[in-house]
């Protein structure tokens, strides 16, 4: 198999089948990240992509869901989409999804009409790293999209039917300003209209950590950046659930999260409210600054392979 640069994907691709179709990022501007900061874009040649699929038949032939691994494969354009997904086809018969990272970005190009054939393809089941609904906050970020974009682009995977699940950042808007950005991305995610048949629509929550290879860490440490403490974190995850008013389910168990939260929004709205609120009245503020500075790389909030 070939596999370069950094390779991971997100715990909820757990039983997919693993395979290379680009490495690095096309972007990587956002300020808080550095997974991929000395790892230029690559696109798998084609030859190389059907290579790692004869082995995968070899060894697991009927294979059902297969994860393209990068930081955005779905940035390739869709004729190399669509070629990819037939591809795949040819070599594994029984395989019905093929899933990846994505960004805001990388929908713009495509017409509703592509991404339909792209469906039809079996292509679904897109990650995407939104971190905010925040016009403010995703400025500050460099995300290179705005809440507009999110809500404009959202709804054009949903008339396609391709399913997507959402990352949400707490403490990325900064001291002071976590309430802001809870709300205006509450504003946004009310708009969209996912609908799966057999799973909830994902909200993934991450918690901002900064590390030292990042732009935001540097602006912290001029005192252009000032990083919210881990309650109001807390706080402002709380803002963000009493304003949702859509079905999903909510995930804010990765490393980056002090305690692990799940739940079914609305069902379990009261229940993941009252836990955040234990967190916070039995937690000192040290006690969890010093578990974030216990952490060492930001690939450590997915799963690296």
């Amino acid at each position: 198999m070939h596999f370069t640069g950094r390779t991971w994907r997100p715990p909820y691709e757990a039983f997919s089948v693993i395979i290379q179709a680009t490495s690095g990022c096309t972007y990587n501007k956002c300020k808080f990240c550095s997974l991929y900061k000395n790892e230029p874009f690559r696109m798998s040649p084609i030859e190389e992509f059907e290579e790692d699929l004869a082995e995968i038949k070899k060894y697991q032939p009927y294979a059902r869901r297969l994860f393209l691994t990068g930081a955005n494969p779905f940035a390739m354009s869709y004729e190399n989409l669509k070629l990819r997904a037939l591809t795949v086809k040819d070599y594994l018969i029984k395989c019905q999804n093929i899933s990846m990272f994505a960004s805001i970005r990388d929908i713009i190009p495509k017409s509703i009409e592509q991404l339909k054939r792209l469906r039809a393809l079996g292509i679904n089941g897109l990650s995407i790293g939104m971190e905010s609904g925040d016009d403010d906050t995703l400025l500050l970020a460099n995300k290179g999209y705005t809440s507009e974009d999110i809500v404009r682009q959202l709804a054009k995977l949903d008339e396609a039917g391709i399913e997507y699940y959402l990352v949400y950042m707490t403490g990325l808007a900064g001291k002071g300003n976590g309430k802001r950005n809870a709300l205006y991305t509450a504003k946004v995610l009310n708009q969209i209209r996912p609908y799966y048949v057999k799973n909830p629509f994902l909200l993934h929550i991450d918690s901002l950590t900064l590390f030292p290879d990042t732009e935001l860490y540097h602006m912290a440490q001029d005192g252009k950046f000032i990083p919210a403490g881990e309650k109001e974190r807390l706080e402002e995850l709380i803002t963000l659930i009493e304003k949702l008013m859509i079905t999903t389910r909510l995930q804010a168990n990765t490393i980056t999260n002090f305690r692990p939260i799940t739940g079914y929004l609305p069902k379990d709205k009261e229940k993941v409210i009252s836990q955040l609120r234990v967190i916070i009245e039995n937690n000192s503020e040290e006690e969890m600054k010093e578990y974030r500075s216990s952490l060492n790389s930001l690939g450590m909030e997915g799963v690296s392979i």
